[in-house]
């Protein structure tokens, strides 16, 4: 008994540590770029408003098509009269006074069910089930939207993770360097080789670069922060990703560029749609100028009870069929004032439209030239690093020969930091304006 009451305690205890070391590792995983976009785009509560509107879209359509179906409908009334129902024949040849005829009772019920179908609406039926259809062109390019901007934003804020850490590593191997300088200062002043304020500087130094880590720290944390908010994950949970950051150049051209945003913008398409949109609004203010033809039928029982039995003064059912022509002639220039609004909105439409493609043209060309400064930084970083960590080499040389100041040493040092934080920040603008461009050009990915 006891050696299975073992057994079950082990089987509980490893199931318990596979399970800590399945959460450990998903949360300790290397996320990479296309990982961490997927994950946004499914978690993405604009995405998700975004299709929720291409349903209600959808549904609006459905709604409009279903106009060119006939309704059918009920009712049930009850009417009672002050008396019963009479018709009076005035006095005549036949009759020296009036006489009285009654024809109904004081109760009267009815039931009526009735059919319409429209036949002619001078267009209206037809032009609104297209604006309905192209309200779900419109949604779908909403979506489109929110999916390139969900994916713009998970590139950014990959790549300010990434260089957090680059930005970390420096402000740590800055501290080790200083520190290292604090170390050689000691045992010169010891030595009673430099004064004491030259110690004291290094000490200044030193602190300042532990600041700086700090700092730096702070900011990883903040990184990671916002790089969860995007993906919706828990704020507090680590974020391991792939090391992406890195100069890959890429052969864009500015021409290229504003063609492929002109033809693949979600913003462009739509601003088109929304422009067909208003001029088949114009139509349906014409359909008003037109008459409207509909056939209707009708059946309905009647009595003077509940239970539609008729009465003995007329039948307890009737049915009839008819046609419907209703134009309305006058309405005081109303129709045609109509028109106009509709028109108005059209060409408001059309200047929307050419001021998207404006917008869209200058958005590309900032990026574009954004890309060419980050890429030109780059170079210019990169070889400042080579120049500054000869520099610090040779500063930390001579003071080890005595012969260069700790200011030097520490200047050059400084130097070296602001040249590698330089240069990660160049790589980190070279690949956020790379995103921004391809999401001004309207790529998903």
């Amino acid at each position: 008994m006891r050696t299975y009451l073992f057994l079950i305690t082990g089987l509980f205890l490893s199931m318990m540590y596979a399970s800590y070391r399945n959460e450990a590792s998903a949360s300790d995983r290397m996320l990479t770029l296309q990982e961490s976009i997927s994950i946004a785009l499914d978690q993405s509560t604009a995405v998700r408003a975004a299709d929720y509107g291409v349903s209600g879209a959808d549904s609006a359509r459905k709604a409009a098509l279903t106009d060119f179906f006939p309704r059918i409908g009920t009712e049930y009334s009850y009417t009672r009269f002050d008396e019963d129902p009479f018709m009076k024949a005035p006095a005549g040849d036949f009759a020296p006074y009036p006489i009285e005829y009654k024809i109904g009772k004081k109760n009267l019920y009815q039931w009526n069910t009735y059919l319409t179908q429209p036949l002619f609406t001078g267009g209206a039926l037809v032009s609104s089930y297209q604006i309905a259809k192209l309200g779900v062109d419109i949604a779908h390019k909403g979506l489109d939207r929110a999916r390139q901007d969900t994916v713009a934003a998970v590139k950014e804020a990959y790549f300010t993770i990434l260089k957090a850490g680059k930005l970390k590593a420096v402000a740590m191997q800055a501290v080790e360097q200083v520190q290292s300088h604090v170390e050689v200062a000691q045992a010169f002043y010891e030595e009673e080789m430099i004064p004491r304020n030259d110690l004291l500087e290094a000490g200044v130094r030193s602190a300042q670069v532990k600041q700086d880590l700090i700092q730096a720290e702070n900011g990883v944390a903040i990184a990671q922060a916002q790089f969860n908010t995007v993906l919706r994950r828990d704020v507090n949970e680590p974020a391991v990703l792939e090391d992406i950051l890195a100069y890959q150049p890429e052969p864009f051209s500015l021409e290229v560029c504003q063609q492929e945003a002109l033809e693949r913008r979600p913003e462009m398409k739509e601003a088109a749609l929304q422009l067909e949109q208003a001029r088949k609004g114009v139509n349906v203010a014409r359909s008003n100028y037109f008459p409207s033809v509909s056939a209707v039928a009708n059946y309905q029982k009647m009595g003077d009870s509940g239970s539609l039995n008729g009465n003995p003064y007329e039948d307890d059912e009737t049915w009839t069929v008819a046609m419907v022509c209703r134009w309305e002639l006058w309405e005081w220039g109303k129709r045609s004032y109509q028109v106009s609004a509709r028109k108005a909105l059209a060409a408001q439409a059309e200047e929307h439209h050419k001021q998207t493609g404006d917008t869209i043209a200058l958005e590309v060309k900032e990026a574009f030239l954004n890309l060419q400064e980050s890429e030109k930084n780059i170079f210019v970083a990169r070889t400042a690093i080579t120049q500054a960590e000869e520099n610090f080499r040779l500063n930390k040389e001579l003071y080890n020969e005595q012969m260069a100041t700790t200011t030097e040493v520490l200047d050059a040092q400084t130097l070296l930091t602001q040249s590698q934080n330089n240069y990660y920040n160049a790589l980190n603008d070279y690949h956020i304006a790379k995103a921004r461009l391809e999401r001004a050009m309207g790529k998903d990915a």
